[in-house]
């Protein structure tokens, strides 16, 4: 059998049919949404110095490559379906890597999911005013009387809740639907973002900039604490680099290609980021993109006039649907993992016959999120897990260390380079990201880890039922 042909794996159902290419086009697209569109005009709020913020940047590409260097060795040792699942499980036991799955299903996949569609009906909105969030369908109170509780629903809601059908149909009819998809959307990112970086740094109205690297009014505290909260937002910006994972157990060759995928695309994403991010200096001072969300159209507009503006939606809503697809492609992998060790619906253990997907694990997501983007309740949760999330990013990059002394005979074809301070560092700065996001949000913080802590009696009950 060629190395290109698919390759079944019959106690699973699943079939190893992602390349090299493919598993790259997954992190890209996953990775590159929004963030890196509208993420430098927080940033410059807190850190109004266009050299720290480059550096802010490169500091998040580099913490994200230690993480693909660690997870690489993890994906390639278990290249299974399901990710994180899997490796805090064998590193800790199945109660820690029901938790992450729990948290997972419930919010983080399926609440990213609701957040990436309800962008993508926001940008959309813009340009079709017909299908925008600002167009209310209906208002009901569901508690009439002194004590109202309003249900709105937007024509933009109900677009959301369409891409997100639309994509998981895709998906549900077979991995090599969901790649084509992925890929040429992503394919298509990469080359607006490049195109805008060869544009915007040589041609258009630009202006050259200085580094500023004492910027007026801040002392060496403030700059420190600044650089702290631009790298939060950097980290946001690089998210999803570790959901190729999920899909190790139908990526061709693993023990060499997940490794590379996850480096290789881990190095384009900041390169491209950093380039980006010239031209946004390029374009508008310090001052101008303070605050500012929509950064990127600012910058445009200030470098090739309004009428470029259009175009630059265009691109975002392709960006932003590359990234949703992604994570439709890739979470359902999670849960199905979990319903074959008897820790989630039954039915989602199931490969479809034909399309060789975990079928109902998909339609689940879909249902589940699709509720989540139509209630609107998704940008609350997500803001509480997003503490809980970061601690088990650091503890799946722990497991690199927890495996090597328990289980020290495990086959690892890829040894991650640097070991162990790779992972040390890996795992310190999402620490201080860590730190930071439990001093900003206190109470989001301390309800995420209520909301982890709920899956507790849901594992046990899972367990007594398998029994």
């Amino acid at each position: 059998m060629s190395q290109k042909s698919p390759i079944p794996d019959t106690s699973t159902g699943l079939i190893r049919q992602l390349g090299l290419f493919d598993a790259s086009m997954i992190l890209c697209g996953i990775v590159i949404g929004s963030g890196i569109f509208t993420s430098t005009g927080l940033m410059a709020v807190y850190l109004p110095s266009p050299g720290w913020i480059l550096l802010a940047w490169l500091g998040g590409g580099l913490l994200t490559l230690a993480g693909a260097l660690t997870f690489a060795e993890l994906g390639a040792a278990m290249p299974r379906a399901g990710g994180h699942y899997v490796y805090l499980k064998e590193a800790y036991g199945p109660l820690w890597g029901f938790l992450c799955g729990w948290i997972l299903f419930l919010v983080y996949m399926s609440g990213g999911i609701a957040a990436l569609a309800a962008a993508f009906a926001e940008y959309l909105g813009g340009l079709w005013p017909a299908v925008s969030t600002s167009r209310m369908l209906w208002e009901i109170d569901l508690l009439p009387g002194e004590t109202e509780l309003w249900w709105r629903v937007s024509a933009g809601q109900l677009m959301a809740v369409a891409s997100i059908v639309i994509l998981s149909w895709v998906n549900w009819l077979g991995v090599r639907e969901g790649k084509l998809v992925q890929n040429t959307l992503t394919v298509i990112k990469i080359c607006v973002l490049a195109a805008l970086v060869v544009l915007g740094l040589t041609l258009g109205k630009g202006q050259g900039f200085a580094p500023q690297w004492q910027p007026a009014g801040m002392d060496f505290r403030q700059l420190a604490m600044g650089f702290g909260v631009a790298l939060v937002a950097v980290s946001w910006a690089f998210d999803g680099w570790n959901n190729v994972n999920f899909a190790a157990g139908e990526i061709r060759n693993p023990s060499r290609n997940l490794p590379r995928a996850l480096v290789l695309g881990t190095l384009l994403v900041t390169v491209l980021y950093l380039l980006v991010n010239l031209v946004y200096f390029r374009a508008l001072s310090i001052g101008e993109m303070a605050g500012q969300v929509r950064v990127a159209e600012l910058a445009v507009d200030a470098l090739f006039g309004g009428a470029a503006g259009p175009v630059l939606g265009v691109a975002i809503i392709i960006s932003i649907l590359g990234s949703l697809n992604g994570s439709i492609l890739t979470g359902p992998r999670i849960y199905w993992a979990m319903a074959r060790d008897g820790l989630f619906f039954k039915s989602a253990a199931r490969v479809h016959p034909r399309n060789n997907t975990p079928d109902r694990a998909i339609v689940l997501q879909a249902i589940w999120a699709s509720l989540l983007a139509v209630t609107g309740t998704f940008t609350q949760l997500f803001t509480f897990v997003m503490f809980v999330s970061i601690m088990f990013w650091i503890a799946a990059a722990g497991a690199v260390i927890v495996l090597r002394r328990k289980q020290p005979d495990l086959p690892r074809p890829y040894r991650v380079l640097g070991y162990p301070w790779v992972p040390l560092v890996f795992i310190g700065a999402s620490a201080g990201i860590l730190v930071s996001s439990l001093m900003e949000s206190p109470g989001a913080s301390l309800a995420g880890i209520g909301l982890t802590l709920l899956g507790v009696p849901v594992y046990w009950g899972w367990k007594r039922k398998g029994r």
